[in-house]
């Protein structure tokens, strides 16, 4: 499965004629604090964790937005996407700033894409742990894909409601083998260099399921608490992983490894959908799509046996 285009508004909005031109107004076209406004409402900053730095990083918000873009990282390979499309705000999950910077100069990556930004005229906003924590956020999103049931945070978020917070736990319709299960989550994610790696016997059966999508290795405690038979997530390090499988009882929670970016993607469609629902009830006209770029940072893998 590759990631695809997916185009959420009626199509190319009036007084654009293509990437890059932005003269004219167009009716129904919202300011970027008016997008703002509609974010905040679907996922709030106050659900982002105190380490994070969620919000506006470029732009201004008195500009109109006609096109907009959701993509997992602002690389500078999504920036020049965003531009060719016409883009005024990019969305991505990741921040481009999260720690603190005394230079923006255009000799770095960063300082290249903060450039290029505000030159295109181009917005970018992160939406990172408060899109985790969301209803309907990432781990939501990775949830119903794979038709859990009876879905609660992994950890309760300190200031929303009781369905916020990171991580999931849930139920399986029917009991499945690990390996059945595996196949699953291989289906559904999109094709990336690192596949699904699997710790625990293949024949083991599986229903209750922990997950947090990107990096979840500091969730062990909670997993084991909530007594998940399988706990998917992204990025597991050695150790923590090594630790949990001599910690585990009756070789439980098993472990499923996956790309961060392919765990993450998948909210992407469900994000930029619900946004332009927000946006059409208060009768604004905007464009929005998914970044078809494969921001996974492998390229390829090599296995012993091909299996």
């Amino acid at each position: 499965m590759e990631p695809v285009n997916t185009d959420v508004s009626a199509g190319p909005p009036e007084g654009t004629n293509g990437a890059g031109d932005r003269s004219g107004e167009t009716p129904g076209a919202p300011t970027l604090g008016m997008i703002l406004l509609a974010v905040e409402e679907l996922w709030p900053e106050s659900l982002a964790e105190d380490w994070d730095e969620v919000g506006l990083v470029v732009g201004r918000p008195t500009a109109e937005v006609h096109r907009i873009l959701f993509a997992v990282d602002p690389t500078l390979e999504v920036i020049e996407e965003a531009i060719d499309y016409g883009a005024e705000l990019l969305i991505t999950h990741h921040p481009l700033l999260l720690k603190g910077v005394t230079s923006v100069a255009a000799t770095t990556a960063k300082g290249r894409a903060v450039h290029r930004l505000i030159e295109s005229g181009t917005g970018l906003l992160t939406v990172h742990t408060n899109g985790d924590s969301a209803v309907g956020g990432v781990s939501d999103v990775l949830a119903d894909a794979l038709g859990l049931q009876n879905v609660a945070p992994l950890t309760p978020a300190a200031n929303g409601l009781p369905e916020e917070g990171i991580g999931r736990v849930g139920d399986l319709a029917e009991v499945q083998t690990l390996g059945d299960f595996a196949a699953r989550v291989f289906g559904i994610l999109p094709s990336v260099a690192g596949g699904v790696r699997v710790s625990g016997d293949r024949d083991g059966l599986v229903r209750r399921v922990a997950l947090c999508g990107g990096a979840g290795d500091s969730l062990f405690g909670e997993v084991r608490a909530s007594n998940a038979d399988v706990f998917l997530t992204a990025d597991l390090r050695h150790h923590p992983a090594s630790e949990a499988r001599e910690a585990a009882v009756n070789d439980r929670p098993y472990l499923i490894d996956v790309s961060h970016f392919a765990s993450e993607w998948l909210w992407l469609p469900a994000a930029a959908e619900a946004l332009g629902n927000v946006l059409n009830d208060q009768g604004h006209d905007v464009d929005i799509r998914v970044s078809t770029t494969n921001s996974d940072p492998w390229d390829f893998i090599l296995t012993p046996g091909g299996d």
